[in-house]
């Protein structure tokens, strides 16, 4: 245990000298929000693929491979496919034209693309990312707990009061900056990690890895899903692979490619980004299909030894199979997947609220020096209020798990912001009021497909199985389509 707690210092030193370091680079609000765009594109992958990653990662989808088997690498398909399409498509004319137009926020971006009259977009765009952003970081704040509580046997909640305090320390000092270089040094600890783990896994197989899988349970080996082709399983596949449209134009990933500092290094950081989202993904998947298979034998109850969702089986492998000092490094791994993501949220969400809201629509005469002071209160703010409602979901839902939180407010930011991101990059006739349609119908469309339309007994299994990103989507263009076409007609 004093192991344990060691790591864990060093690690928090290491964030905090971050912090402080980057405060010194922080001279006007362009540095706070995007690092002055002149950030490496090394920087700006590793950054883009730590926040992409999160908890769901390293506790979430290696839960999946747990519960799911091979089965669950549909999801390392879709989050690739949607990164390389961020990258290789997208990146280049986002940052030319964010440039073009000196935006430093997502709604600046929005305001200048459309030549907007009216501050609407700007306060549409503004409103649903505060309030989706601050859906996913109380995902991430829940993970802290979990992660405090497995590893060093804290109780839960002062495990998530201790990893938020954290986080809004070292980030309150240098914004983005302090965000760009802690998720460098995050994203590194979190690949070793994930790279790690499945190797030691292996050497512990004392026979054939498929046949010691299949005597556990013959599932884990169809990708298919459990008992074959089916059209329930065929929906899950859908909802699988469609994780990865969250990354064509979530603003959280999205604000990296204001922050790089040429439009040709885009070129470079592209592969960065697609390896790393391919290596941390599959491994984590591996980890939970090999944890299953060397922990649990068959007719086990694998959230009995995993815990739920099979959620704890890389802590679970990390303790059993590693030495205690590198046992311990795997505290610091599933610290950073989660923190890495909450600075960056928090920041994004800062300056929607202090930036699109405060300044730009109701107080246009406050100077950019009083906007620095003024983001960081809003931070806080913002920080206490995902801090709560974490509390509160631990409280009233035990059984949730931490892929399908994160993956509720993933799906509303990127139902909300991704398909008009996408129009208005590749569709010139895509107007305001078509923007603005594609964002309040994503909006309104995942709380509606995940808790309404369920309630339709006769399609509620696939809807289930689908999940509420993909249907979600599909509407968000419909609607911005529809509407743009109309007034050109």
């Amino acid at each position: 245990m004093l192991t344990n707690y060691l790591v864990l210092i060093l690690y928090l030193g290491i964030l905090l000298i971050i912090g402080v370091a980057a405060a010194r680079q922080v001279k006007d609000i362009k540095d706070y929000y995007v690092g002055g765009k002149r950030l490496s594109y090394w920087v700006v992958a590793f950054s883009s693929r730590a926040t992409g990653s999160s908890a769901w990662v390293l506790l979430g989808l290696s839960g999946m491979g747990a519960i799911w088997g091979v089965f669950a690498y549909w999801v390392v398909l879709g989050t690739v496919s949607g990164v390389a399409i961020s990258w290789f498509v997208m990146g280049k004319p986002f940052k030319r034209l964010t440039d073009q137009f000196d935006s430093i926020t997502i709604p600046d971006y929005l305001e200048s693309r459309f030549q907007a009259t009216s501050p609407r977009i700007r306060l549409v765009a503004a409103l649903a990312l505060t309030f989706f952003v601050t859906i996913y970081v109380s995902a991430q704040i829940d993970a802290t707990g979990t992660a405090f509580e497995s590893f060093l046997g804290w109780n839960y909640y002062l495990g998530a009061v201790v990893g938020f305090i954290i986080v809004v320390l070292y980030m309150s000092f240098g914004g983005f900056i302090a965000v760009a270089w802690s998720d460098v040094f995050q994203g590194g600890v979190m690949l070793l990690g994930l790279v790690l783990l499945p190797l030691v896994m292996l050497t512990q197989m004392s026979g054939s890895l498929s046949q010691e899988i299949r005597a556990v349970d013959a599932d884990l080996l169809s990708a298919w899903g459990p008992g074959g082709f089916s059209a329930l399983n065929l929906a899950k596949i859908v909802g699988f692979v469609m994780i990865g449209l969250g990354f064509l134009g979530s603003p959280q990933l999205f604000v990296r490619f204001m922050s790089i500092r040429r439009e040709a290094e885009i070129d470079r950081g592209k592969w960065v980004s697609v390896v790393l989202t391919f290596t941390m993904n599959f491994s984590a998947v591996s980890i939970g299909i090999l944890g299953r298979a060397l922990f649990t034998s068959a007719g086990d109850d694998p959230t009995q030894v995993l815990g739920n969702g099979g959620q704890e089986v890389l802590l679970y492998a990390a303790g059993q199979l590693l030495p205690a000092v590198i046992g311990s490094f795997y505290i610091a791994a599933v610290l950073s997947a989660i923190m890495s993501t909450i600075d960056s949220l928090l920041v994004v969400a800062s300056s929607a609220v202090s930036r699109d809201l405060y300044q730009k629509v109701y107080n246009p005469s406050l100077s950019d020096q009083h906007l620095s002071a003024f983001s960081t209160k809003v931070t806080l703010l913002l920080s206490v209020i995902s801090l709560g409602l974490a509390l509160a979901v631990a409280y009233f839902s035990p059984t949730r798990t931490i892929f399908w939180f994160v993956i509720f407010g993933w799906s509303g930011i990127a139902a909300t912001f991704c398909p008009m991101m996408s129009l208005s990059l590749c569709w010139t006739k895509y107007t305001e009021q078509g923007a603005l349609a594609s964002m309040v119908t994503g909006f309104l469309s995942v709380p509606f497909f995940k808790f309404v339309l369920p309630q339709w007994e006769a399609i509620a299994p696939y809807l289930v199985n689908m999940a509420e990103l993909f249907p979600s989507f599909i509407l968000s263009l419909l609607a911005g389509y529809i509407v743009s076409i109309r007034r050109h007609l």
